[in-house]
């Protein structure tokens, strides 16, 4: 690689600019190439270019450097190798995390920032704190209530049919989803059956999540905390759901039988396409997002209809459709984080539900906007190591309890 597309590369990444498979040439280059001069004349060229990073004075960039190699990933006599985390480093920009971004990616492949020397292993041995207890992250996990009232704990049950009613038969698969198949012909049914609506609920509690394959084909993915309740059947002249808390839908087509997902003041109405909600009362108003397709959106006396990127936030006074990130949006169902100058607290709104944690505050919170792809497969301790990193908030654990400090 020359040198013009390694500074290209580097302020991308410095810049927050840099898509995944730039991300993944850059650091593949600098693992297999730790010595390369041409390297090091970039990495000069992009800090003296990066205005960020000037703001910076001398006691910050070595605060800075000193919390990336007291990280417990740079603890030498653990792992042959430093590692670069991948999923953390791309898009995690704070206000002083420009340099710790670019210095994590660096250190990480064996440089010092000063003159960029080979790391001597020995020299980032660091002085182990005590250890946080680890605090996985949550699971499949949900609870499913028949009509009858019968419960079923979906992490304990085991794979195959769990139930069979009104000839709808209820399967737990090996991926960890929930299948609502008919177990007979639709014109075996009885019309007795047909008539009586039999409703089921599942439910996912915190650190919790799980998707559900509903009768009609339509696909719906639970967020923690949520539950959906609905026809075993769709035997109606429509699809109904009730939802609280978050889903994505993925919606089967059928023009003669609408799709609708009633929440708190609001119903929206489909015939088939993608779409999340975000009905959780702690998050301010519901926010309805559309993929792709189209949605109607009932609202008290209004009528909102949705183009696909667009989100609409119903609110008592003024109403609002917004462009939305998708990205950002979706994320959840896709296995990550992706939080984009997002504030502290509305982070740890997301964290608290999915690692079933408790978050207090100590002291004055700067309004400072984090951004970061951060994999929700991690435990949450190497989480908060991110989030601290430049040093403008730190984390207390104890147990189950973290508290967020100055």
């Amino acid at each position: 690689m020359n040198q013009n597309k390694l500074i290209e590369l580097l302020g991308l990444f410095v810049d927050g600019g840099i898509s995944r498979e730039d991300y993944d040439l850059l650091v593949d280059y600098i693992r297999a190439n730790p010595e390369d001069e041409e390297l090091n004349i970039a990495i000069d060229t992009v800090f003296k270019n990066s205005k960020k990073f000037n703001l910076l004075n001398g006691d910050d960039k070595e605060l800075i450097f000193q919390n990336i190699i007291r990280n417990k990933h740079f603890d030498s006599e653990i792992q042959n190798e430093l590692e670069i985390i991948p999923t953390f480093a791309p898009r995690l920009w704070y206000q002083l995390g420009v340099a710790a971004s670019i210095l994590l990616l660096i250190v990480t492949s064996l440089f010092f920032y000063t003159n960029r020397t080979p790391v001597n292993k020995l020299a980032l041995k660091v002085v182990e704190s005590k250890k946080a207890a680890v605090i996985l992250p949550g699971d499949n996990k949900a609870i499913l209530t028949l009509s009858d009232g019968t419960k079923i704990i979906l992490e304990d049950a085991k794979n195959g049919i769990l139930a069979n009613q009104a000839g709808v038969s209820i399967q737990k698969t090996s991926d960890g989803e929930l299948l609502y198949s008919f177990s007979n012909s639709a014109n075996t049914v009885s019309p007795e059956t047909k008539e009586n609506v039999i409703y089921n609920k599942i439910e996912t509690p915190i650190g919790g999540k799980y998707q559900v394959n509903l009768p009609d084909g339509s696909k719906v993915w639970l967020n923690s905390s949520s539950s959906l309740r609905f026809s075993a059947l769709f035997n109606g002249h429509t699809r109904e759901v009730e939802l609280s808390g978050e889903a994505y839908f993925d919606v089967s087509k059928n023009k003669g039988k609408p799709f609708r997902v009633i929440t708190k003041d609001q119903i929206v109405e489909v015939l088939g396409t993608q779409f999340n909600i975000n009905s959780y009362s702690d998050e301010g108003p519901i926010k309805t997002t559309l993929i792709e397709g189209s949605v109607k959106i009932i609202y008290k006396d209004k009528v909102v209809l949705l183009s696909p990127g667009q989100q609409f936030q119903p609110k008592e006074l003024v109403s609002a459709v917004v462009e939305a990130d998708t990205e950002e949006v979706v994320a959840w169902k896709d296995g990550y984080f992706v939080f984009k100058n997002e504030d502290i607290k509305s982070i740890m709104r997301k964290l608290s539900r999915w690692y079933n944690v408790e978050v207090s505050y100590s002291g004055n919170i700067p309004e400072v906007g984090f951004g970061g792809n951060i994999s929700r497969s991690k435990d949450i301790s190497e989480v908060l190591d991110v989030l601290q990193l430049t040093n403008a908030i730190h984390f207390k654990v104890e147990g189950r309890r973290i508290t967020v400090m100055r």
